[in-house]
C-alpha cells in the first residue's frame, strides 16, 4: 500500500522485493508487519542445513528485520506465527528461542504445520507483529523533515 513506510534489508531482503514482489517489513501506525522470515543466511538465499541452525538463524533475521524497520526488536513482539514442515522437530527449539529473545513477556503463538514452505529446504518460517510507538514516531518526524 503506497505511503506506509517499508522496509528492505539488504540480500535476501532485495531478491525478495526484486524477484518476488515483497518486501520484509511494513509500518502501520506503531505496527511492525514483518513477512515471513526463515532461516537463510540473510547474504544469500541458502537455508541452513541443520534443523536447530535453520531455526535459530529465522529468530535472528526476525531481530535484524526488526532492528532494520527502526524497532527494538524481539522485546516488542506481542504476536508470532510459526510454519514448520515438522512440528515434533521444531516445537522445542522454538519454545527454547522465545525464552532467549524474549526473557520478560510472553507473545501470543500460533503454531501451523504445514505440507511445504516458499522455498523447497526450508522447515520453518515465522511472521512476527511488534508494537513500537517510539520508532512510529521516529519515523513520522523524519518524513516531515524530509
Amino acid at each position: 500500500m503506497a505511503g506506509l513506510p517499508s522496509y528492505v534489508y539488504e540480500g535476501v531482503g532485495e531478491w525478495a522485493r526484486d524477484t518476488m514482489h515483497y518486501i520484509q517489513a511494513i509500518r502501520v501506525g506503531d505496527t511492525i508487519f514483518l513477512s515471513g522470515q526463515g532461516g537463510w543466511d540473510r547474504g544469500k538465499l541458502a537455508i541452513k542445513e541443520n534443523l536447530q541452525e535453520e531455526i535459530d538463524q529465522a529468530f535472528d533475521n526476525i531481530e535484524h528485520a526488526l532492528k532494520h524497520a527502526g524497532g527494538k526488536g524481539w522485546s516488542q513482539v506481542y504476536r508470532v506465527v510459526t510454519y514448520a514442515t515438522d512440528i515434533k522437530s521444531t516445537h522445542d527449539r522454538i519454545v527454547e528461542n522465545f525464552r532467549k529473545f524474549m526473557p520478560d513477556h510472553h507473545p501470543v503463538w500460533t503454531e501451523i504445520g504445514v505440507k511445504q514452505l516458499g522455498v523447497e529446504e526450508m522447515h520453518i518460517e515465522i511472521e512476527i507483529q511488534a508494537y513500537d510507538p517510539e520508532g512510529a514516531a521516529e519515523a513520522r518526524k523524519a518524513r516531515a523533515q524530509s
